[in-house]
């Protein structure tokens, strides 16, 4: 789907034209130079430890996971590979996540191991020749796993007047910020390269290391008394002692699904603009009327008296945590009563959830468990509703800078895991709702039947400024 100004879906919406491939992969001297890498004092981030076991016990079971974030771009001419070659290696060098490889057997802790001297880091081009789209995506996805330490790769397509580049990283290495911190990295220092220019300066990138020792530090000192963690049991003893399920049927998760994404417009325009207005009457934000409408479309599709929903925070606190690149995303617990509610209570009470809720992001779920054992793991395809403004981050690092008509695209691997992912994307000319979701006709259908429930009560927001149940 284009978003505003870029493109958001699974791989298969990625459609670089057809041309010859050039992939970068770690010289024979970095993969030595990694496998003798020394045990880290680092601690694995409680998100990273995450994606590691859920990747580890998928595959055990034969299921597949998704896990790796691919972001691409176009750029004018032939591609300049020894100047690419520098703005790659530059960026690895720079970002000492890359330096980190994990390890886990499944039992007991994850483990870490470090590069000590980021120059060991080494990346080199391979020349793949005529590619069809096909084969394209298959050497985006080749991309190694979490388990490897070389699970990034980079590439370009190079057609007769263009080329497209792609970055495919593994989510342990990187969030949503992965728009700045990588893409508009590489656009901005190759063009000065191949302008004749030296390097540009970069703002100075922080230490995800450091990041890790501080969540370290903090998830110690919190107890099952903690005010946050407390929230958190409460939260979860209100969905039995789980995560929040979706409230329609998504098949048997023990089956081995691809990711499909649909989309669908819930305003336009001007239905965007009162939506706000209607927000703003009731004492909220937009993002408090978004989620305000998943509850009550919750309400008309189940009849649930509380909907309790996660959506997620960007941990970032600094600048210099805003250049670097790592996984600092948590997630925001929200709690709405919506029995006999009004679309302006609801609006209230889930801005209420979520301003109050922001400083829970910091503390991570796996946290809780161990805190409070009583509790379960996540349950399959619990929901998790991602609110994207044209005007705050990622969207806002593409409209600030000079990018140009970039035809900048945003795509999962095409694999489905455990988290039903709900985008919706305010732009400047619409609002819309985009689901990633196991594909299987159970799921399908409904997707499709949410979709259709959550786009009703957006318009009556819209046209009238409240909510009526017509269930």
């Amino acid at each position: 789907m284009r978003v505003g100004p870029l493109s958001v879906g699974t791989l298969t919406d990625w459609e670089p034209s057809a041309g010859t491939a050039v992939s970068w992969q770690p010289s024979r001297a970095a993969l030595a130079a990694a496998a003798q890498a020394p045990q880290s004092d680092v601690p694995v981030s409680y998100m990273q430890a995450q994606h590691i076991r859920g990747f580890y016990d998928q595959r055990a079971n034969g299921l597949d996971y998704s896990r790796l974030m691919i972001v691409s771009c176009d750029a004018p001419g032939r591609c300049d590979v020894r100047a690419m070659t520098y703005v790659i290696n530059a960026h690895l060098r720079r970002h000492d996540t890359y330096r980190s490889m994990f390890s886990y057997d499944g039992d007991g802790p994850v483990g870490r191991r470090t590069i000590e001297d980021p120059a060991d880091i080494e990346f080199v081009p391979v020349r793949h020749g005529e590619l069809t789209l096909d084969e394209a995506r298959d050497l985006v996805v080749a991309t190694p796993d979490p388990l490897q330490w070389d699970c990034f790769r980079f590439g370009i397509v190079q057609d007769e007047d263009h080329f497209t580049f792609f970055a495919s990283i593994d989510h342990v290495h990187v969030d949503a910020m992965i728009v700045g911190t990588t893409l508009i990295e590489f656009h901005m220092m190759y063009l000065a390269l191949v302008g004749g220019h030296p390097p540009i300066p970069l703002p100075e990138a922080g230490s995800y290391d450091e990041f890790c020792r501080r969540q370290l530090v903090f998830t110690e000192g919190l107890t099952a008394d903690s005010p946050q963690v407390k929230s958190w049991i409460q939260f979860a003893q209100g969905n039995d002692g789980n995560m929040p399920a979706f409230p329609l049927p998504m098949g048997d998760p023990t089956v081995l699904d691809l990711a499909d994404i649909v989309t669908a417009t819930m305003l336009d325009e001007d239905q965007t603009a009162r939506f706000e207005d209607a927000c703003t009457a009731a004492g909220a934000r937009f993002i408090g009327g978004v989620l305000a409408c998943s509850a009550l479309a919750e309400h008309e599709l189940i009849g649930a008296d509380t909907y309790y929903g996660l959506t997620p925070s960007d941990t970032r606190r600094s600048a210099t945590d805003m250049a670097t690149q790592g996984w600092f995303t948590g997630l925001v617990p929200i709690t709405v009563p919506i029995a006999g509610a009004s679309f302006g209570e609801a609006a209230r009470t889930a801005q209420v959830s979520f301003d109050t809720g922001l400083s829970l992001a910091e503390v991570p779920y796996d946290r809780v468990l161990e805190l409070a054992p009583e509790l379960s793991k996540p349950r399959p395809n619990f929901p998790v509703v991602n609110f994207l403004d044209a005007g705050t981050a990622p969207l806002s690092v593409l409209l600030t800078a000079d990018l140009g008509d970039l035809n900048i695209g945003i795509y999962s691997d095409g694999r489905f895991s455990y988290q039903l992912c709900i985008y919706v994307m305010r732009v400047a000319n619409e609002t819309a709702v985009a689901v990633m979701f196991p594909d299987n006709p159970e799921a399908q259908a409904s997707v499709a039947k949410y979709l259709a429930a959550l786009k009703s009560v957006f318009a009556r927001v819209a046209e009238s400024g409240h909510w009526r149940n017509v269930a």
